[in-house]
């Protein structure tokens, strides 16, 4: 029987693995999407859409479907995703490899302001001017709701999710983005402040540069940590040495 393996998707790195995956004789590859996105386009191989129902749930899909492999995927902040992962391949010993892609890390003349979470984030923008470009995703922003004078200029590329701080402006859009366009935004909405998730990538790591260019402190939101006794390997390659099917 083909060897089957379960990705749990919805970025870049997913999608890479899946094309790497799906052409190869004797391998079946599914995709699991979350559903948040409305339109995440075509993918190689099989694709289910919406959640397992936790570990438990995960771990009979597994079971049920004949998995000889998990390979989360997800993005460095799917915190809960990521620990359900964890819990359904030690149950039933399907072997797991966690797909990271790295995390950006400050460079000269960067004005970075690490914090824990979205809260932690928000006690820290009053030190900062009103203006605020806030680029941490749909989910979460409740975490500054009580802000009121503050103005946010909030890119996503699915509407947010309310409730939004009262003076808010919505900017739906997908990178990549250019560091021509990051300085643009940033000079033609006045921003005082960026605040982000280190999400890692070059999709969007043009805002970081366009804000130390523009001498902007940055607010980073760091990567919660993954369960015990879980690594992250950092690319498609390395999962693939890890799956024992070689280079891609």
């Amino acid at each position: 029987m083909s060897p089957h393996v379960l990705i749990l998707g919805g970025t870049a790195e997913a999608r890479e693995l899946a094309a790497a995956l799906a052409p190869r004789s004797g391998v079946r590859v599914t995709t699991s999407l979350a559903g948040r996105v409305t339109r995440p386009g075509a993918l190689p191989g099989e694709v289910r859409v919406g959640g397992f129902g936790g570990a438990a749930g995960l771990a009979g899909w597994l079971r049920e479907r004949r998995v000889d492999a998990l390979v989360d995927a997800t993005h460095p902040f799917a915190e809960t995703i990521t620990a359900n992962a964890a819990r359904a391949a030690a149950e039933t010993g399907v072997p797991a490899v966690v797909l990271r892609r790295p995390g950006w890390r400050p460079g000269p003349g960067d004005r970075w302001h690490p914090v824990a979470s979205l809260a932690a984030a928000a006690d820290l923008l009053p030190r900062f001017g009103p203006r605020v470009l806030l680029t941490t995703g749909r989910l979460g922003l409740s975490a500054f709701a009580h802000l009121t004078d503050r103005h946010f200029v909030v890119r996503s590329v699915e509407p947010p999710e309310p409730p939004l701080p009262p003076h808010t402006e919505v900017l739906l859009a997908r990178g990549p983005f250019t560091v021509a366009d990051e300085s643009a935004l940033l000079r033609e909405n006045l921003i005082d402040v960026l605040v982000t998730k280190d999400s890692g990538g070059a999709a969007t790591a043009a805002k970081l540069t366009a804000a130390r260019e523009s001498g902007l402190p940055v607010v980073v939101v760091r990567r919660p940590p993954l369960p015990d006794g879980v690594t992250a390997v950092p690319d498609v390659a390395g999962v693939l040495e890890r799956l024992g099917l070689g280079p891609a």
